[in-house]
Formats: C-alpha cells, structure tokens, sequence
C-alpha cells in the first residue's frame, strides 16, 4: 500500500499560533502606524529632509504660528531638540520667528513662503500615499476607522483621567486647544461677533478664495463655488431661521461663519473661514458654537456640513462637539486631483 504524503503549504509552515499581541489594540497601532510611516519615509529622505524636519513644515504648512513649546507637542518631540532644529530651518530660509499678531509679548515659529514650497510636493505625495493604503477599503470602512481612531485620540486630550498616559494625552492635545490654552493668561484683544454689513459678503468671498489659493493651491473654481453659494444665500435669505456672524478683532474683519435652511429640521453650517493672524486663540470654535446654539434655538433637529480631509483644523474643531464623519468622497475639482469630500452631521 502506497504511503499517501501531505503537503503543507509554506505559510502553513511558518506560521506561528496566535498569541496576546496579535489581538493586542496597542501593538496593532502601533505596528499599523509603522508600517505606514516607512513606506512614506523613503518619500520625505528622496525630498533630502528629516522626518522631524517634514513634521514641522507639515504642522506649520496650514498658516498658524505656533510658540516653540505648542510646536514641539505637535511633532512629538522634546523642546531642546526641537529649538535647535528651528535655528537650522530659519537659516535654510524654512520657518521665521515672529511676534504673535495677537499679543505682541509671544514669539511664534511660521513658515515662510520658501518652507511652503519645500513642503508642497510632499504634502501632495501624502495624501496620495494615504488614498493608496486605503484604496482596498470600503468608504464606510474608512470612515469608521477615523472615527475610532478620533476618538481614541480625544480619549487622551483631557489630562490622563481617562486611562490614558498624561504624557502621551499632552503631546497628543489638539493644536486648538493647546494654544488657546496657552493664550488665556495673556491679554486678549477686543473680539466682537456681529452681524453682517454692507460689503462683507463679499470680503467672505474674497477671503475663501485668496486663502484656499495660497495654502491649499486651490483655482479660481473654488472662490467661483463660494460666490455662486454666496448669491443664491443672499436672494432666498430667511431671517427667522438662518444667521451669519462676522468676525471682528480690534475692529478688523477676520471671519465668518453661517447656518442656512437645508430643510425644516436640518441646518447646515457653511462658509466659516478665519484669517491666518486670528486661528489659534479659539475664534473657530466661538464661530461654530454660536452656529450650533442658534441651530438649537430655532428647533432643528440636525446640523449638517461639508468640508475636506485636508482642513484638518475645522475638523477636529467639528469631532470636539461631537459632530460624525458619514460620507468620505474621493474627488478631482479645484485644480486639484487628490481631494477628499466629507460630510458630517451632528445631532442636536
């Protein structure tokens, strides 16, 4: 009788039994978080920069001024090392220090016109490697995913009360937070929230399309959305049910933000925009409480927007108030091909 002989497959073979850290929610993340970072670190040595020097440029790139101590948070490194790093990247021309537009006695790190252009490439470069990790996973799969994800970061931005490190959660604290946190002792100028006057609906406009141009790279097709949304808003205006702020310091326009009538029991929140100079101190999230205030006062029952991946700022601003990623796009539009449409819904 023949001896019958069972071939195993090599992965069969080599496979190990499963163990705690296969299921382990740490270690997953953690080696998940690895493997995408040394895919996209071949990119950012090929642009002859450090990783920590990408960091930098990348959380500077949106416009914000950040103090050395905000900044370091934010690139997750240490203070000392990253003050020395600053030095280097002011002489190459990438970042310059300068007074804080809204308190004189603070010095922020920006980055100039030079480093935007270093980081330009790459920013493009990373958001096509993330449309690239993600392209075998469902849009509903993807979303949920940031949303778990969101959350289990804002799990760490209190101050360690919730099971999480302290000095994880403080590294991991939002930008937002963080520099409002720092500003509350200094002396704040004069903030006023009003209601909208002759030319300002323009100013909006403009402001949509110079902004989006210069940080986002952005044509005129965008500023054109904003204006067509601008006059249709102003032609069927209701005024028992709609509103719009407009964002004033020191007597200076520096944003705007609207809740307009998608349908009897839905707003929608649309065109909030702040000017570089007045992002850091909070003004976002005052727009966006005040727009989710009113939308309660008259009865909604929901509050809807639209937005981009890229606005990474807004967002977690939105994810803080407890607003939900339904609807993640991929798109083309605005002279650009690697865009993402969001749509998010908050409950009221």
């Amino acid at each position: 009788m023949q001896k019958q002989v069972h071939h195993v497959p090599p992965a069969k073979l080599n496979r190990r039994p499963a163990s705690f850290i296969d299921g382990y929610l740490s270690y997953l993340l953690s080696r998940a978080a690895h493997t995408v970072y040394r895919e996209f670190h071949a990119t950012v040595q090929a642009a002859d920069l450090t990783s920590l020097q990408w960091r930098v440029l990348a959380t500077l790139s949106d416009g914000d001024g950040l103090t050395i101590g905000d900044l370091a948070r934010e690139v997750l490194t240490q203070q000392p090392t990253l003050t020395k790093l600053v030095q280097r990247m002011e002489k190459a021309g990438w970042v310059r220090r300068g007074a804080d537009p809204l308190d004189a006695r603070r010095t922020l790190v920006f980055e100039t016109a030079q480093g935007r252009t270093v980081v330009a490439g790459l920013l493009k470069q990373a958001k096509k490697h993330e449309a690239q990790l993600l392209s075998a996973f469902s849009a509903r799969d993807v979303t949920a995913l940031k949303n778990i994800l969101q959350a289990l970061i804002s799990r760490g931005d209190g101050d360690g009360d919730g099971g999480g490190n302290a000095q994880t959660a403080n590294l991991r604290r939002p930008r937002s937070e963080s520099v409002s946190v720092a500003k509350q002792a200094a002396v704040q100028p004069t903030v006023t929230l009003r209601s909208p006057q002759p030319g300002d609906m323009g100013w909006v406009v403009q402001q949509h399309g110079e902004i989006y141009a210069r940080e986002y790279g952005w044509n005129a097709g965008f500023e054109a959305l904003v204006a067509d949304i601008m006059a249709k808003s102003l032609r069927h205006w209701q005024p028992a049910w709609e509103r719009c702020w407009m964002a004033e310091v020191s007597g200076q326009r520096v944003g705007s933000a609207f809740v307009v009538r998608k349908s009897k029991t839905v707003a929608q929140l649309r065109m909030l925009i702040l000017t570089p100079d007045a992002r850091g101190v909070g003004l976002g999230a005052r727009l966006t409480d005040e727009c989710i205030a009113f939308a309660r006062s008259k009865g909604y029952k929901k509050m809807v927007l639209w937005t981009n991946s890229c606005l990474t700022a807004a967002r977690g601003i939105y994810a803080k108030r407890g607003f939900k990623l339904v609807k993640s796009e991929a798109y083309e539009g605005f002279g650009q091909k690697d865009l993402v449409s969001e749509t998010w819904e908050l409950t009221l």
